[in-house]
C-alpha cells in the first residue's frame, strides 16, 4: 500500500526546530484510512506519526496523545534524525562501492516502548507501541 495516490489537501505552518505541522487534513485513499484505523485499534499502539520527507520534516497526520503538540514535533524530528543517521551509517559501510542498502523497516526497543519506523522515499511512518500490553 502506497501513499503515492494521496491528495495533498493540507497547508503547512513553520515551527521551531525545522519541523512543520499540518493545519488541515490530508486526504488518503480509503485503504490507507482503514489501515490507520486498524493500527490504532490495537491496545498496544500508543499512536502513530505520518511524516513527509524533504528539507524539513512535516507531520501530515498523527494519532495518540503522545504525539500531540510539542511532544509530537519532538518525536517527528527525532524519527527523521534516526533514519538519516542509519542511512549515513549504511553509506559509510558501503564505502566506495556505492551500493547503499535501502532501509525498509526499523524497530527500536527501549525499557518502556517500541518505536517502529517504516521509511519511504517521500514519507515516514512511525508507530509507538507498548510491548508489555498484549
Amino acid at each position: 500500500m502506497s501513499l503515492k495516490n494521496a491528495s495533498p489537501n493540507f497547508s503547512l505552518s513553520a515551527t521551531e526546530g525545522g519541523t512543520t505541522t499540518t493545519t488541515a487534513t490530508h486526504l488518503l485513499p480509503p485503504e490507507l484510512e482503514q489501515t490507520f484505523a486498524l493500527l490504532t485499534s490495537h491496545r498496544s499502539v500508543l499512536g502513530y506519526l505520518l511524516l513527509s520527507r524533504g528539507p524539513q520534516v512535516a507531520i501530515i497526520r498523527h494519532s495518540g496523545v503522545v504525539f500531540e503538540g510539542d511532544q509530537g514535533k519532538k518525536y517527528a524530528h527525532a524519527v527523521e534524525r534516526i533514519v538519516e543517521s542509519v542511512h549515513t551509517g549504511l553509506e559509510e559501510v558501503a564505502g566506495e562501492s556505492g551500493d547503499v542498502d535501502e532501509i525498509r523497516f526499523m524497530r527500536i526497543r527501549t525499557k518502556r516502548h517500541e518505536l517502529l519506523i517504516s521509511p519511504d522515499g517521500n514519507y515516514l511512518l512511525a508507530v509507538l507501541h507498548d510491548p508489555s500490553t498484549t
